[in-house]
């Protein structure tokens, strides 16, 4: 099985750029099978990481950014993947 944890955080404005490297610079104790980082306006930074484990299997986080980086607390999902489609 294949679940996704999605992690998304708001940086104070003009920070993006400060809370993109940041996220990028998060080690986890492992490596996923991806890892990937998007940027978006409103200084939003998202990283998704899939991972080979089952949907409730303890898995590595990146932490919550420094306050003064982000403008509220960082949101988190998981999911799991139910499909793979082939492009059109």
């Amino acid at each position: 099985m294949t679940v996704a944890l999605m992690w998304e955080a708001r940086a104070v404005q003009g920070r993006g750029g400060d809370l993109l490297a940041w996220a990028r610079a998060q080690p986890l104790p492992y490596p996923p099978v991806r890892r990937e980082v998007f940027a978006a306006p409103q200084d939003r930074v998202l990283v998704i990481t899939w991972w080979d484990a089952a949907y409730d299997a303890e898995l590595p986080e990146l932490p919550e950014p420094d306050g003064e980086l982000v403008t509220r607390p960082v949101h988190r999902w998981r999911f799991e993947s139910l499909a793979v489609e082939p492009p059109a």
